[in-house]
């Protein structure tokens, strides 16, 4: 049986793929500044036209490599979060008494914190993204990737944290909570930029040999310390 033609798209998207993978394991290897658009065409095994057809130089072909290492990690947080998203409301659906149907702030910013030190473990994707990121593209625009993807989704976590941490306070008597010197999402958008500082270098500091037990609880505790409520005066 004949297999079906592929269109134009299909072979765009091969090129692509064969493109970001053999540049992604030239740069890890070698170093970017060791390699050669002449070396990534061959180990695509297209001609160097076809490479500067779908990028502009080495540098664009490089943006496309961590582009993509941003969004698997992006993905593995997202993945390993949902069942803490999705859980309680089904519980609740359910008809379950001891669940309010709310997702677990707490559980899902520890597991979104876990799934993202797990997955810069993949050799080579914390001196691609953390490393080599800014220093070829400059900080402006390793800063917007990681804004884009890994940070992205732990604004979403840590904004329902704080939001359950905030509901905790509220239950207090009026006299004895402590009034927001700050406003809600400046405050956050300040929590999450520290925060995601922490877990990069966590994630270096896994990368060159620290204990890992050590370091995971670490972070651990940062969270469950972020989480807690605001106490009062």
């Amino acid at each position: 049986m004949q297999e079906p033609r592929r269109t134009n798209a299909d072979r765009t998207r091969a090129t692509r793929t064969a493109l970001v993978t053999a540049a992604r394991d030239l740069f890890v290897d070698a170093g970017y500044a060791a390699t050669s658009t002449p070396q990534i065409a061959a180990a695509a095994h297209v001609t160097r036209g076809a490479l500067y057809h779908h990028y502009a130089d080495k540098r664009d072909l490089f943006r496309a490599v961590v582009e993509a290492e941003a969004e698997a990690v992006a993905r593995e947080i997202e993945e390993r979060t949902e069942p803490h998203r999705t859980a309680p409301a089904a519980a609740a659906a359910a008809g379950s008494p001891a669940v309010s149907g709310e997702p677990d702030a707490r559980a899902m910013l520890v597991e979104g914190a876990r799934a993202y030190l797990d997955a810069m473990a993949v050799p080579g994707r914390t001196r691609l993204l953390l490393v080599d990121a800014p220093a070829v593209l400059g900080a402006t625009e390793a800063d917007a990737l990681d804004a884009r993807h890994a940070r992205r989704t732990l604004r979403a976590g840590l904004g329902a944290a704080l939001d359950t941490a905030r509901g905790a306070r509220d239950d207090l008597p009026a006299a004895g909570r402590v009034d927001d010197d700050v406003a809600h999402d400046d405050r956050l958008d300040a929590l999450t930029l520290l925060l995601s500082a922490v877990f990069d270098r966590a994630a270096l500091a896994l990368d060159g040999g620290a204990p890992p037990h050590a370091v995971r609880a670490a972070v651990t505790e940062l969270v469950d310390r972020v989480c807690a409520p605001l106490p009062p005066r």
